[in-house]
């Protein structure tokens, strides 16, 4: 019998049940911030749209776990091979791990994470990627069968989803129980959480003996932070780059990522609901000197709308040269022949952000695209803003498959252009069906062409990533934030 503490958590409060963790003052701390665009609501469940994702992905652990090279890897999940048709797969789960509550990880807990995603009460954007999951059984307490409504051959890709992380059997709200590398202390969003070692950690005790994080939504707010020694690791831009120059207190990393910043036009809204209107939002852009302006010259690759990152073996090659012509041509025949007028909402939330619809401001204004720019709060942004208006968006990288599905299939929980084509979900819907890569690749390149010339958000490069980090901070290589293995990484004295 599985002794679940979580099961009494409902009615105790967050600050009193994690007293589990360490009382004793760490003297080992990585200071970092959180930047609040949840307005406060951010949720410890790891498939809640809110998630607090900087946090989340520290206290659990995924069943399948991205390399290097963004293949994947074994995490919780030792093995996984599927059956001749690809509708079910079975996982061979790793011995010993422990919850922060002292129970044993079993394949009990993969059932209930796993099936958990599709409760319509939850409205989880994850149901999108994963909704194809049917059941879960327990073969033995290690070993579990995925089976799936229809056949997948990638689906080992969606489980390496950054959201999909493991919860003990029959969790529920506030959460914070996982088997990751850190352990919540105290959790205050809007002010202060701090984390504590999970000295019981699968993989090796932590370096670390704690991680704070201090909210500050604004996110040049936080770069004064990092100058100031107040924090110890943060994002970065190319502008605030030159600040750390010469600085040996300080350690700047750029690393290839497959992330991007876009503007998500509203198709569900007239007149952007013409199509034309919205390719013509897009072909305005130049968006090799966008690139330059923002991240400088090899700092990252021009994308024409298409979400899937350059080494994915299901990107599409498309050529998207700026268009000025074509845009007023568009507009003209669309029944704007002087040019429209549109307003694009964006924050300082993350680096950039600003800037980048700033550059599309001046950019599209030739093609007679008169773009209002509002700066709307980092504080509740992706609350109040995202999915409601036209609005610069950001995502980071994931395979081809979660994506496209994610991102625009009619009536996903986060399309945040509203993008509804049928031709498009058929597409993607014969993709996942097939087991032939081949076959499937052509698809997807497919799907991506509908973008381009249909689709309602301008992705026009993905760059490299930017961090600083105070100079006594180890472990951690040039590579993506998801790559990173926390219990390796320490502070020099």
């Amino acid at each position: 019998m599985k002794f679940k503490l979580h099961a009494k958590l409902v009615a105790t409060p967050l600050v009193v049940f994690m007293t589990i963790a360490s009382a004793a003052q760490a003297d080992t701390v990585l200071r970092r911030a959180n930047d609040l665009s949840f307005g406060g609501s951010e949720s410890l469940d790891p498939i809640s749209a809110n998630r607090f994702y900087e946090v989340n992905d520290l206290i659990y652990s995924r069943l399948i776990r991205q390399d290097e090279n963004g293949r994947p890897a074994s995490e919780l999940a030792q093995t996984w091979k599927a059956n001749e048709t690809a509708t079910e797969w079975t996982l061979t789960l790793q011995p010993g791990v422990i919850f922060h509550d002292g129970s044993t990880f079993d394949a009990a807990d993969v059932k209930f994470t796993l099936e958990r995603i599709k409760d319509p009460a939850l409205e989880s954007p994850v149901t999108d990627v994963l909704g194809l999951i049917e059941a879960v059984d327990v073969v033995d307490p290690l070993t579990a069968r995925i089976r799936l409504s229809t056949p997948h051959a990638g689906l080992p890709l969606l489980l390496m989803d950054y959201r999909v992380r493991i919860l003990p059997e029959g969790a529920a709200a506030p959460f914070g129980i996982g088997t990751g590398p850190f352990m919540l202390d105290s959790y205050d969003p809007e002010s202060t959480t701090i984390l504590n070692a999970n000295t019981a950690y699968w993989e090796g005790v932590p370096k670390l003996d704690r991680i704070e994080f201090t909210a500050i939504p604004d996110s040049e707010a936080r770069n004064q932070a990092m100058l100031g020694g107040q924090i110890d690791y943060n994002g970065l831009t190319r502008d605030q780059e030159p600040l750390y120059a010469g600085n040996s207190a300080f350690t700047v990393q750029s690393y290839p990522a497959g992330g991007w910043f876009g503007i998500a036009f509203q198709g569900n809204q007239p007149p952007l609901d013409d199509p034309r209107i919205r390719k013509a939002l897009r072909i305005a852009v130049d968006r090799a000197d966008m690139l330059a302006l923002m991240s400088g010259e090899g700092n990252g690759i021009v994308s024409c709308d298409t979400p899937v990152k350059a080494s994915d073996p299901f990107r599409a090659t498309l050529d998207c040269p700026q268009d000025i012509a074509g845009a007023k041509a568009l507009l003209a025949d669309a029944g704007y022949p002087d040019g429209i007028d549109i307003e694009v909402f964006t924050a300082d939330l993350e680096p950039g952000m600003v800037q980048y619809a700033e550059v599309y401001q001046q950019q599209v204004a030739e093609a007679g695209i008169r773009v209002k720019l509002t700066v709307a709060p980092s504080d509740g942004y992706w609350d109040d803003v995202w999915l409601k208006k036209n609005a610069v968006t950001s995502w980071s990288q994931r395979p081809a498959d979660q994506f496209l599905n994610e991102a625009y299939r009619s009536g996903a929980a986060w399309n945040e252009s509203h993008f509804a084509n049928a031709a498009f979900d058929t597409l993607l819907d014969q993709a996942r069906a097939t087991l032939d890569i081949e076959k499937a690749r052509t698809l997807y390149v497919q799907a991506q062409e509908i973008l381009f010339n249909e689709g309602g958000t301008l992705i026009a490069y993905q760059e490299n990533g930017r961090r600083v980090m105070s100079a006594r901070v180890t472990g951690i290589a040039a590579q993506d934030e998801d790559y990173i293995r926390w219990h390796m990484v320490g502070m020099e004295q």
